[in-house]
């Protein structure tokens, strides 16, 4: 039952792929970004206000902290990814949302001090090989020709943003309970998302784009995290990062299903390439550098 939580979680994730790529041709993308939020916030309000007034101290000394962490997770990351949808595939974006894990054990090495491991190595080798083979289309030489897409490039920098902002929550471990962090974070985002919002000309709400709204502000801004973070608390962070492992194959199915998307050889190779790579990162935890890990070596492998 515990396994529940963070598989819908990454199912509620999937959808929002596929949503993503639906609201391309039913909205501007510095519209539904701030709209998504905006909503979250005000749907968060009434049951976190008052607590946050309560530790508007401990807010204050880390106000800098929770500004750079909204501006990573929801204004870089979402952002990003609403502009990248309009030239890659959601198929490609749920890939991509894979390989957060590998990513944030990349950073954490740096941030984190994280021990490096061959499975590190070897899954981000094969996972590279694998979005090349992805984005090449099934042909790596022509990258040399035409170079990296600029909706690929958004979306890896997407990736990379929210992996950052994981890493960074838990390097600074805020003295906050875990809602009325988000609230803020959330609330640093509406702000820093307005002025792209106010300079965008047609922000308007019709029925083709509330429904993609609702369901970006509510089940995949507050109910997914929610589960997720569930998750963590029953199954701990290594199991819950697995199921990050389903993204590209819920994305893939609900893509096919919903935007008629069509599947080739390049997808099944490079994703499961790509996804092979993450799970040789994830599960081969042998020291890249010396035979054996000391006590507090494996400390750190446990909270990644």
């Amino acid at each position: 039952m515990n396994m529940f939580f963070p598989f819908l979680a990454v199912l509620i994730w999937s959808i929002n792929a596929v949503v993503s790529k639906a609201a391309t041709t039913a909205i501007e993308p510095a519209a539904i970004s701030f709209y998504r939020w905006l909503l979250a916030f005000l749907s968060l309000t009434p049951f976190v206000l008052l607590p946050v007034i309560r530790q508007w101290k401990i807010i204050c000394q880390h106000w800098w902290k929770l500004f750079i962490l909204g501006a990573l997770g929801m204004v870089l990351y979402q952002s990003l990814a609403y502009y990248a949808a309009h030239s890659i595939s959601a198929m490609f974006m749920g890939i991509f949302n894979s390989m957060l894990p590998l990513l944030t054990i990349i950073i954490s090495i740096f941030v984190l001090r994280v021990i490096p491991t061959i499975g590190i190595a070897l899954g981000t080798t094969l996972s590279l090989f694998g979005l090349i083979w992805l984005v090449s289309t099934g042909d790596p030489l022509s990258l040399l020709q035409h170079g990296l897409g600029r909706g690929e490039l958004m979306m890896f920098l997407a990736s990379v943003s929210y992996a950052l902002y994981g890493v960074l929550t838990k390097h600074w471990s805020i003295p906050l309970p875990n809602w009325q962090s988000l609230y803020m974070q959330i609330a640093f985002g509406v702000l820093l998302l307005l002025p792209n919002f106010l300079l965008t000309k047609d922000v308007q709400l019709n029925a083709n784009n509330i429904p993609l709204v609702l369901f970006a502000g509510i089940p995949a801004s507050i109910l997914a995290p929610y589960l997720w973070i569930q998750g963590v608390i029953k199954l701990g962070a290594n199991t819950t990062s697995i199921f990050m492992n389903l993204a590209p194959v819920f994305t893939a199915i609900i893509a096919i299903l919903v935007l008629h998307e069509k599947m080739h050889s390049y997808h099944l190779i490079g994703g499961g390439i790509t996804l092979l790579g993450v799970i040789l990162a994830q599960q081969l935890r042998i020291p890249l550098i010396g035979s054996k890990t000391t006590k507090s070596q494996e400390i750190n492998h446990q909270k990644t």
